[in-house]
């Protein structure tokens, strides 16, 4: 195949303009804040869950309290409706004034226990709510540090995708001035190597690093200026330039 030396040397600047591409890209997948918003949205589906449970558990015990307070109402009720017929005089006889009396000691007991049940209920449910604030407030924090992150990745990105475009519009104008043949050659070694063409360097392909044999360099010395070379060892295109070394 044959080019002439200053288009194998724009096949060096296209491989360039492909190393920024491949270059881009990678900074596009492995931009810090990707990272940061996967574990900031883990830990916030984590706390949501837990938000969830927590209110639900508070939920629980409001409606536990009332019923309780509720059982409380009912037993004050029924001892001010019994010392109102005891206070009454109604109740005469002595056996049923003494049965009237021990349901209100009953009921008593039965109102301290209840009012009991009622207090440590209230004490758990405050505990709850606590809990519940709290994590609304670390989700909402977390939230917070997401969205940052969120947005410091859509800037980063922006920015790598109009880098992106301004190297791809260079290299379409490089590709149209590279003969058709030598860019199909170009473009299947990239495919196959990731670099389509290399540098002759000091006696050296820049593609794999290899040093080139005595042999190798005599016979690059004595092929035509337009010819175009492959490295033996790595099988890119070889582009000489006045650093070859020749």
């Amino acid at each position: 195949m044959k080019a002439a030396p200053e288009v194998q040397k724009r096949v060096l600047d296209l491989a360039e303009l492909d190393s920024a591409l491949d270059r881009l890209a990678h900074r596009r997948r492995t931009l810090p804040e990707l990272a940061e918003i996967d574990d900031q949205s883990r830990r916030y589906a984590k706390l949501a869950t837990e938000v969830i449970e927590a209110e639900t558990e508070a939920g629980d015990l409001a409606r536990e309290q009332t019923k309780a307070e509720a059982d409380v109402d009912t037993v004050r009720t029924r001892i001010e409706r019994d010392q109102k017929r005891l206070d009454s005089g109604a109740v005469s006889s002595a056996r049923d004034l003494s049965g009237l009396q021990s349901e209100i000691t009953s009921l008593h007991r039965r109102q301290g226990d209840l009012e009991e049940v009622v207090l440590e209920i209230m004490e758990r449910r405050e505990a709850a709510d606590a809990r519940v604030t709290g994590l609304l407030a670390r989700r909402d924090e977390v939230r917070t540090t997401l969205s940052a992150a969120e947005a410091r990745r859509d800037t980063a990105l922006a920015d790598i995708d109009k880098e992106t475009g301004e190297v791809r519009s260079h290299r379409a104008a490089v590709a149209g001035e590279i003969p058709a043949d030598l860019l199909k050659l170009y473009e299947k070694l990239r495919e196959q190597y990731g670099v389509g063409a290399a540098m002759l360097q000091a006696g050296r392909c820049q593609g794999c690093k290899v040093a080139l044999s005595i042999a190798e360099m005599n016979h690059i010395k004595a092929a035509a200026a337009d010819e175009v070379l492959r490295c033996e060892e790595c099988r890119r295109i070889l582009v000489r330039t006045d650093a070859s070394g020749l």
